[in-house]
């Protein structure tokens, strides 16, 4: 018998009885529910659930008989299917580091991507990326701004892009085009957020005297490095640690850090909650 790896998510008002209406309603239909995950969240009044099924019924169909629970509970909800791996078109400037992990963890199967394609304002990592047989677009600033967003935006809607990845991506995209591509667009900043934004920041840290430095994973909103954080991680450094090893120490937290975003996303298990995320 064939079967389906599908996710279900939604989120409601939280109120009793959203799973026990759920839950049986999928099971009836043969649905094995093999992983589930809830919150509720009291500063929102709102309730989120992310269920892993394994079901007898393609994803359409099951849609189907979903759908008028999900209208009288009044869900906002989405059903995926998890053999079909999102499209993903990564950016990166000069440093490759997060970019090359990206790509190694998806050909080892610990990334369920597929990676549509690369953008830089540079030429620096074409090799890298073209060896590993992924299309290298070059979209240098030469002729203003919005001209080269035009053109990153055409090749987002034509690549079928689900997603794109600022990985170490060092241009600031226009209020335009962060509205044009929100909940959708994840970068990774070099620095636990919201301390120490902008620029170099490890040399930041290193000026304050920090005792950790950390990276943060986070969507991209027209306001600068504030969009909601998804995923953070810290190391430990001592007052000897120069900022230049700063620097190196942040290279492999920031490619960690941007990875287990991308697969939560890929896997669908990230909640947009105002400003902030939820995680199931």
């Amino acid at each position: 018998m064939t079967t389906s790896h599908l996710v279900l998510k939604f989120r409601a008002p939280d109120r009793p009885g959203i799973i026990a209406r759920i839950a049986p309603l999928v099971a009836a239909q043969g649905c094995d529910i093999r992983e589930a995950a809830v919150y509720g969240d009291p500063d929102t009044g709102s309730f989120f659930s992310r269920m892993g099924l394994i079901s007898p019924l393609d994803r359409d169909s099951l849609a189907a008989v979903i759908a008028p629970a999900a209208e009288d509970l009044h869900l906002e909800w989405d059903l995926q299917d998890l053999g079909r791996k999102i499209r993903v078109l990564l950016a990166v400037s000069k440093f490759g580091h997060c970019l090359v992990d990206i790509i190694h963890k998806r050909e080892i199967g610990q990334l369920p991507i597929d990676i549509v394609g690369v953008v830089s304002n540079h030429d620096s990592m074409r090799r890298t990326v073209e060896w590993h047989g992924i299309p290298y677009h070059h979209l240098p600033t030469t002729d203003g701004k919005a001209a080269q967003e035009a053109q990153f935006i055409e090749l987002i809607e034509q690549t079928g892009a689900e997603l794109t990845v600022l990985a170490r991506y060092m241009q600031i995209l226009s209020d335009d085009m962060s509205r044009a591509l929100s909940g959708r667009c994840i970068n990774i900043h070099h620095s636990f957020l919201p301390s120490f934004k902008g620029a170099k920041p490890y040399h930041q840290a290193h000026g304050r005297g920090v005792k950790l430095i950390g990276a943060t994973a986070h969507f991209v909103t027209a306001d600068l490095d504030e969009g909601p954080i998804i995923e953070q991680d810290v190391r430990r450094v001592t007052h000897a640690v120069t900022a230049d090893e700063m620097v190196e120490i942040g290279r492999e937290i920031e490619a960690s850090v941007l990875s287990r975003a991308i697969r939560w996303y890929a896997e669908h298990r990230i909640f947009q909650n105002g400003s902030k995320t939820v995680i199931l």
